[in-house]
């Protein structure tokens, strides 16, 4: 048995070692110059691999079922053996993010890449498949080369992050054969509202609490940073954010989560001038709040429901997922196409998509371990 994996992501290096290992003849083809691009660039290249706190809660799918009985396949303690086992330390922060012990994504992509090379697995570089049929065996056509396989996997990605070559046109691999595809739109994003509101805070950090308002009613509340732009805000708090926030919600920043509001309020009192907020937030961000504010009434609420409407996202280009994609109900148990025995999908090409911290790497250990197992079978 042969069987071609279609991208060198995660999800197809680990696809690949994991058939490998079981002694399959395997190709694995990379429209790129190089393997893992987008992996090397992961957790802010740091590396953030997988969550302590993993369950299908942290997913957005067409089958959250099916995505939590996939976590109990292949779980997150699954992960962290597999890559320990190539020789690593993971080490998870105090929010239970899972990372290097040397904090560098890129020596994770260099720990596959490794065992790859050690198990001799036909890599082909600059090799983007154009075509993709069936016809006693799958045949694959990328111009220049030409390549048959008994069993294909589809790892190419969605739409997030085309710079990696995630452009989403391997959707239309899928589509041959009867597939749809689940609208697309940029999750793990930089928030975009009125730059008038955000104007002179660019490049201000804040540890802050954000929650998503839609119409009057709370829909996610979270904390952590958040980094004014040019045109919004971005940071941890604010990616994860962008998983449940809609074009017209409403974001409130709390710039002191820490301190009650009668402490606040008693401040202000005390403070005059338009410094009257020096030690107690950013000087540049006081400023700004001070001017804006009517009276110590409204400072207050400013502090700590500083409103920003949202009125879009910075797009795919700046996305490190996507949401939508081939939908995981159109695949058994082993994701395996309904529509065509013997072609298997792993990765962000498949409707899952998680919160920021872990949650996306996550799915592509997951799905390549089934997907490969189920190739095996």
């Amino acid at each position: 048995m042969n069987v071609v994996i279609i991208g060198g992501g995660t999800a197809g290096m680990v696809c690949s070692i994991v058939l490998a290992r079981k002694g399959v003849a395997v190709t694995l083809l990379e429209r790129g110059e190089r393997l893992g691009r987008k992996l090397s660039a992961s957790g802010n290249g740091q590396g953030n691999v997988t969550n302590l706190h993993m369950g299908a809660e942290h997913y957005f799918s067409d089958d959250r079922e099916k995505v939590a009985r996939a976590l109990a396949r292949f779980s997150n303690l699954d992960t962290v053996r597999f890559l320990e086992e190539l020789g690593g330390i993971f080490l998870p922060d105090p929010r239970g993010r899972v990372y290097p012990a040397g904090r560098q994504a890129s020596a994770v992509t260099d720990l596959l890449r490794g065992e790859i090379t050690r198990l001799g697995v036909d890599v082909r570089l600059n090799a983007q498949v154009k075509d993709l049929s069936y016809e006693d065996g799958f045949k694959l056509d990328c111009g220049k080369e030409r390549f048959s396989a008994d069993k294909v996997i589809l790892a190419a990605g969605g739409k997030a992050a085309p710079n990696f070559g995630t452009d989403g046109s391997a959707f239309a691999l899928a589509q041959k054969f009867g597939h749809t595809v689940s609208p697309c739109s940029p999750v793990l994003v930089q928030l975009r509202c009125d730059p008038a509101r955000v104007r002179g805070l660019k490049g201000i950090r804040v540890d802050a609490g954000l929650r998503v308002m839609r119409r009057e009613k709370e829909i996610f509340s979270t904390r952590g940073d958040v980094l004014f732009t040019e045109s919004g805000v971005s940071g941890d708090a604010v990616f994860q954010a962008s998983s449940y926030a809609e074009k017209g919600d409403l974001l409130l920043v709390d710039f002191l989560p820490e301190v009650g509001r009668d402490r606040l309020s008693e401040r202000l009192k005390r403070n005059t001038g338009a410094e009257k907020l020096l030690c107690i937030v950013n000087n540049g961000l006081g400023r700004m709040l001070a001017r804006s504010a009517k009276d110590d009434g409204d400072l207050l609420r400013l502090l700590k429901k500083f409103p920003l409407e949202v009125t879009g996202t910075l797009g795919f280009a700046y996305a490190q997922a996507t949401r939508g994609g081939i939908p995981l109900r159109e695949t058994d148990e082993n994701l395996q196409s309904l529509k065509q025995r013997g072609l298997f999908f792993a990765g962000e090409i498949l409707n899952v998509d998680g919160e920021c911290g872990g949650y996306n790497l996550q799915w592509a250990f997951t799905s390549a371990q089934i997907a490969a197992e189920g190739a095996l079978s």
